[in-house]
C-alpha cells in the first residue's frame, strides 16, 4: 500500500509540475507574441509607408514566405523521431544536441513557429495587401478599391494555404533533415564564434 501511495504522489507531484510549466508557457507566449507581433507591424509599416508598390510586393512575399517556412518547421517539429537526434549526439554531430533539445519541447516549438509566428504572418501580410492595393487604387473608385482589395486578399489567402499544404508535405517527408537544420541554426546563434570547432556534420 505505501508503494501504490508513493507512486500516485510522485504522479500527482509530476501532473502539477508539467500543469505549472504549461501555465508559464502560455503567460510566456501570450507577453512575447503581444510585443513581437506589434515589432513585426511597425518594422512593416516603416517600411511600406517609403516604398512604392513593387518593394511592398515584394515585402508582401517575404512576409508570406516567412510564415509557410515556419509552419513548416512547426510540422516537421511536431512529426519528428528523437532516436536519430540521440544517435547523432552521441557522435557528437554539430546541431544535434539542440535538435535534441527541439523535438523534447515540440509542443512549444510547433506551437511558436505555427501559431505565433504564422498567425502574425497571416495578419500582417493582410494589411499588407490592403495598403498595396490602396497604393494603386488612387485611380480607383471607392467601390473599385474595395472589390480589390477582397480579390487580392482572397488571393493572398489562396496562395498561403497551398504554399502551406505543400511545405507539410515536404516536412513529412523530410522532418529528421529540416529539425536538424533548424538545430544547427539554434547551434549557430547560441555561439557563433565556436559554431564549426570541433564535432561533425551530417548532410
Amino acid at each position: 500500500m505505501k508503494y501504490k501511495d508513493s507512486v500516485k504522489k510522485t504522479k500527482k507531484s509530476n501532473k502539477e509540475l508539467k500543469q505549472k510549466r504549461q501555465k508559464k508557457w502560455l503567460i510566456f507566449i501570450t507577453i512575447w507574441t503581444f510585443f513581437l507581433s506589434i515589432g513585426i507591424n511597425l518594422v512593416s509599416e516603416l517600411f511600406l509607408n517609403n516604398s512604392d508598390v513593387v518593394v511592398s510586393f515584394l515585402i508582401l512575399v517575404s512576409i508570406v514566405a516567412v510564415g509557410i517556412f515556419f509552419d513548416m518547421v512547426g510540422i516537421a517539429v511536431a512529426s519528428a523521431n528523437l532516436t536519430p537526434f540521440n544517435s547523432m549526439a552521441a557522435n557528437r554531430v554539430k546541431g544535434s544536441r539542440e535538435a535534441v533539445q527541439i523535438v523534447k519541447n515540440a509542443s512549444q516549438v510547433s506551437n511558436f513557429c505555427n501559431d505565433v509566428i504564422g498567425d502574425i504572418c497571416g495578419i500582417v501580410s493582410g494589411a499588407t495587401a490592403i495598403s498595396i492595393v490602396y497604393q494603386i487604387g488612387t485611380r480607383f473608385t471607392l467601390t473599385e478599391t474595395t472589390i480589390l482589395v477582397i480579390i487580392f486578399n482572397g488571393f493572398l489567402a489562396a496562395v498561403t494555404v497551398g504554399g502551406k499544404a505543400m511545405g507539410k508535405n515536404i516536412a513529412m517527408e523530410n522532418n529528421t533533415r529540416i529539425v536538424y537544420r533548424f538545430g544547427c541554426i539554434v547551434a549557430f546563434l547560441k555561439n557563433p564564434f565556436s559554431y564549426g570547432k570541433g564535432g561533425k556534420g551530417v548532410v
